[in-house]
């Protein structure tokens, strides 16, 4: 019998513990190389775990709701042909009410390399405390360079697509294994599967011979956490982790840091609910989800075109500003984990029904709690919709890294003057919350303005554009 062991990986690029959510698998069954073995929680989302081997479950070290450190072996496995002795039991969980929402379902793992932005208002990279690494670092890519702000007119440049077959691609992404940084040994450069788990394991992972049954103490786990204690009929007390957490890091973080200016503008939305009526009806349209958002998600890709300053980032260990020339548009949404905001990667370059596409998929993967942590990284510039509660306005504060954040209100209708008359007229308000370092009042105050006439008078998204 031979005995492999999986640690817990690092599934949020820097992150240092996972609470084990859930046990897919139980002493005793087979695994396959791939296959989901359990749900874990870090502080940017839910994430499945895959195993990287085959073979027959020996043991579970942890029990579900046990906070694990990246490194710790969550899991044995014997991939000897042997058979292997009765294994233990899985450690159970602690039972506790659950007054909340329960977790939501699990998003998948992505590559490393990016920055933790995330959630509700972002994670700041520095908002986190987080004990020293076991593992050797990993390298750490150079700041951009400074660039001259121009119009957003395509993407930058590519590297060469690295080659890999489809069972190929999906096992790098469940193992979270960037592609681009593997030494191909197939043929004509192209990488096999044993590429990607030489690149998930750069060490060869430990495989010890079984000694004779001896009795041995187990590993003392932790015990699991409750989602929420009741401590009597009057209170009940929540624990504060996971995305919760790192959402009130982040907002604390981002709003002691950057220097928060918000305005304010009210206007006539009607020709663009119209507008919005009338492409519902649109066969190019067709199966399209249309509403509001849509046109003021693309009045703001348009607005940033006109004034592309304001899509921009401060480096503060450079001391540089980062302008940035194309717009990954975060989404505000709430899900049953909490306010998260995933984004649509190279939002300026699709067209209106690609924005529609996009929009659907983004709410209804976040609402299904499937949003992985790669589509709440790399925002440059998010919408928040507050108008879908009745409220009319906020004051947004900003995610960490971005510059702007535009705050939606409630559309009603109100008496309004229109051509010398009191008329009723579809009316809304938008703020705008900027970085005070980045972006003047001028440029705010221009961007915003753009925004607001694009949306009263819709045929500018032509002319604009």
């Amino acid at each position: 019998m031979t005995i492999r062991e999986f640690k817990m990986p690092d599934v949020g690029e820097g992150l240092t513990e996972a609470e084990i959510l859930k046990w897919y698998v139980q002493p005793g069954d087979t695994v396959e190389d791939g296959q989901i073995v359990c749900e874990v929680e870090t502080a940017k989302a839910a994430v499945e775990l895959p195993i990287p081997f085959d073979g027959t479950v020996h043991e579970l070290l942890f029990p579900e709701g046990t906070t694990v450190d990246v490194g710790q072996v969550i899991i044995s496995v014997n991939v000897g042909g042997g058979a292997a002795p009765e294994a233990p039991a899985a450690p159970a969980a602690v039972a506790a009410p659950e007054p909340v929402a329960a977790p939501a379902p699990a998003a998948e793992p992505v590559a490393e390399g990016r920055q933790p932005v995330l959630v509700g208002y972002g994670v700041a990279a520095s908002s986190t405390k987080r004990r020293a690494r076991k593992a050797a670092p990993t390298a750490v890519a150079p700041a951009a360079p400074v660039v001259v702000p121009e119009q957003l007119n395509g993407h930058a440049p590519a590297g060469p697509r690295p080659l890999a077959k489809p069972p190929v691609r999906k096992l790098a992404k469940d193992l979270g294994v960037d592609l681009a940084s593997v030494t191909p040994t197939g043929p004509d450069g192209i990488i096999t599967r044993e590429d990607v788990h030489r690149a998930a394991a750069p060490a060869p992972a430990p495989v010890v011979e079984a000694p004779a049954p001896v009795a041995a103490p187990a590993p003392v786990a932790a015990p699991a956490v409750a989602t929420a204690v009741a401590s009597d009929a009057r209170e009940t007390r929540v624990p504060i982790k996971g995305v919760r957490k790192a959402t009130a890091a982040a907002m604390v973080g981002s709003a002691f840091t950057a220097p928060h200016v918000t305005e304010f503008v009210t206007f006539d939305i009607t020709r663009t609910m119209k507008l919005v009526e009338e492409l519902k009806a649109d066969k190019d349209m067709a199966g399209l989800r249309v509403n509001p958002l849509l046109l003021i998600a693309k009045a703001v890709l348009v607005a940033v075109k006109r004034n592309p300053e304001i899509n921009a980032a401060w480096d503060e260990a450079a001391q540089e500003i980062v302008l940035k020339h194309y717009v990954n548009l975060g989404i505000a949404a709430a899900t049953p984990r909490g306010l998260i905001v995933p984004n649509i990667k190279d939002a300026h370059a699709q067209t209106l029904p690609q924005l529609s596409k996009s929009l659907s998929e983004l709410v209804a993967t976040a609402r299904e709690g499937k949003t992985t942590p790669a589509a709440m990284q790399g925002g440059t510039f998010t919408i928040t919709n507050v108008g879908v509660f009745g409220v009319d306005t906020g004051t947004p504060i900003l995610n960490p890294g971005e510059s702007a954040i535009l705050a939606v209100g409630a559309i009603k209708l109100q008496p309004w003057v229109h051509k010398g008359k009191v008329k009723p007229r579809q009316v809304t308000t938008l703020a705008l919350s900027f970085d005070h370092r980045l972006v003047d009042g001028e440029l705010g105050s221009k961007f915003l303005a753009d925004i607001a006439a694009i949306l009263e008078q819709p045929k500018r998204l032509i002319t604009w554009a």
